[in-house]
């Protein structure tokens, strides 16, 4: 469990799959996210819940967590006294492009676009970050679609450095970025 100013950062649970659904059923979510396709079917949402434990590895620091916001924030898909999941962030190893061994650690987030512009990607990230240097990861890497600016902006505003359009992971070409402790 995390927690920053305004949000609460926990592992997702079974009873979150309507709001993972809700967020990734939206196009505009969806289409910076795996395959770029809006889920179709609240079941879509249960299977990757399941998966998670097993996505984040076993270093300590590593995760995917529901993003949660502290209270009622006006215009917000939360309600006073509801534990309602606005966005996910990760910390996770990150897949090499090939047959390549690498070690690298992702940072990433998604939200609902109802929270969009608040700055929550940042604090969660921020959050991440601060777990991933006092657990010892030398690093962290993001990517993000080329044609994401708003995360790409997350990115700068998270100090991470610009790689250029990179294929190390994922088997495709994504912008990456690179986070160092100072």
């Amino acid at each position: 469990m995390i927690d920053t100013e305004r949000l609460h950062l926990r592992p997702f649970a079974a009873g979150d799959a309507d709001d993972l659904f809700a967020i990734f059923s939206r196009p505009e979510v969806a289409q910076w996210s795996g395959a770029g396709v809006p889920m179709a079917h609240r079941d879509e949402a249960a299977a990757p819940i399941q998966r998670m434990p097993e996505r984040a590895g076993s270093h300590p620091a590593a995760g995917v967590f529901a993003v949660v916001e502290h209270g009622v924030v006006e215009g917000s898909v939360v309600e006073q006294g509801v534990d309602r999941v606005v966005g996910m962030a990760l910390l996770v190893p990150i897949p090499s492009s090939g047959s390549g061994e690498r070690n690298d650690y992702e940072i990433g987030w998604h939200l609902h676009p109802d929270v969009w512009g608040r700055g929550y990607a940042t604090e969660a990230a921020s959050a991440l970050v601060d777990r991933a240097w006092a657990a010892g990861l030398p690093d962290l890497v993001a990517v993000t679609d080329p044609d994401n600016e708003p995360s790409q902006r997350v990115c700068r505003r998270l100090g991470m450095a610009d790689l250029g359009l990179r294929d190390d992971w994922y088997d495709r070409s994504l912008r990456a970025f690179r986070l160092a402790p100072s």
